[in-house]
């Protein structure tokens, strides 16, 4: 008989957060990973940042000008803590789902008043946090409010469809990132995007579609790429330039979720601007069949010739050595590392 390897309906997630508000974005990832359940998905992924937002206000305001101060420090103060209350209640939404979600939040550590990390937090069906992965390379204007994440967040993780993975935006296409996601055996990748890039780039949607099926060709793994989406509260609370408005009102500006298989096929989508939820069925057999020809972490590659090094170990910024009064004190004082799993939400 041999082994199974099965089909899985899979969704990928287009929406806009409701901009800057933690809770009420919460509450309409809730909704929407309870509809994808509903419509018998087993995996489902999220925009990046959907929880509060994403700063794209850097696109439209001086650094260091009233707009974007504003708007940073309500970033913060909207963000999540890993594990909290928050994902307390994603969670139950994933259990009532019975899905596997990925979900894109902007990260606080406990205990700080400024550190922020643009993060995905992968749920399991049962509720439980499986593990989180920070964005390893802060991109353009993130880098004003995101930190770099820590080695010991990246990497697959199991699922009982088999190792998945997700990379948010541009570190999609980072090849030493791919590669190492390809040596672990990735067979259904989530990729987490924004809802718009900068006025002066290359539209969002066409990067996804690149990206997206070039991962898919690497790795012959299923790609589910969601992309956030404009509304009319966040242009509202972005205070744009007419110009800028213009383009945020644009159906090119944003939009373009897609999926894809293990052939680089774009099997559902892509996406307009509008808000929505895609699905598709995947057979993960397909990726048998496509990595016969061409396994870059196998058959197809030299080991004796090219070796990618990847380091777990997560920095330890504050020690404390020999001081009598530190050791009784409550040992909270260094960044803590993520646990791997954390217990099901409790109803």
């Amino acid at each position: 008989m041999g082994d199974e390897y099965g089909t899985v309906k899979v969704a990928a997630v287009q929406a806009a957060s409701v901009f800057l508000d933690r809770e009420a974005s919460v509450e309409k990832a809730c909704r929407l990973i309870r509809e994808a359940g509903q419509n018998g998905a087993r995996i489902i992924g999220f925009p990046e940042g959907f929880i509060p937002a994403h700063p794209v206000w850097y696109h439209h305001h001086a650094a260091t000008g009233a707009v974007a101060n504003k708007l940073a420090v309500e970033l913060f103060k909207n963000s999540v803590e890993i594990p909290g209350p928050q994902t307390e209640a994603l969670g139950r939404a994933a259990r009532d789902a019975n899905a596997y979600v990925v979900m894109g939040v902007c990260e606080k550590l406990p205990n700080t008043t400024g550190t922020m990390f643009n993060t995905q937090v992968y749920f399991g069906p049962d509720g439980s946090i499986i593990r989180k992965h920070q964005k390893i390379m802060p991109t353009v204007g993130e880098r004003l409010v995101h930190m770099g994440g820590y080695g010991d967040t990246f990497g697959a993780f199991q699922s009982e469809f088999g190792p998945m993975s997700g990379l948010i935006c541009g570190e999609n296409s980072n090849p030493l990132a791919v590669f190492a996601l390809i040596a672990e055996g990735t067979r259904i990748h989530v990729m987490s995007w924004p809802n718009h890039f900068p006025t002066s780039g290359d539209p969002l949607r066409n990067r996804v579609a690149i990206d997206s099926q070039a991962f898919a060709q690497m790795s012959k793994a299923f790609v589910i790429s969601a992309c956030g989406t404009v509304d009319d509260h966040m242009i509202e609370m972005l205070k744009p330039s007419p110009e800028a408005e213009k383009f945020l009102r644009s159906p090119d500006c944003c939009g373009g979720t897609l999926i894809v298989d293990p052939l680089s096929r774009i099997i559902a989508g892509p996406m307009g601007a509008e808000e929505g939820i895609l699905y598709a069925e995947c057979n993960l057999d397909l990726g048998i069949q496509m990595k016969l020809r061409h396994d870059f972490a196998g058959h197809y590659n030299r080991p004796d010739i090219f070796q990618v090094h990847v380091n777990r170990a997560a920095p330890q910024l504050y020690r404390v050595h020999n001081d009598p009064a530190a050791l009784e004190a409550p040992q909270n004082s260094e960044l803590p590392s993520p646990p791997l799993r954390i217990t099901a939400p409790e109803d």
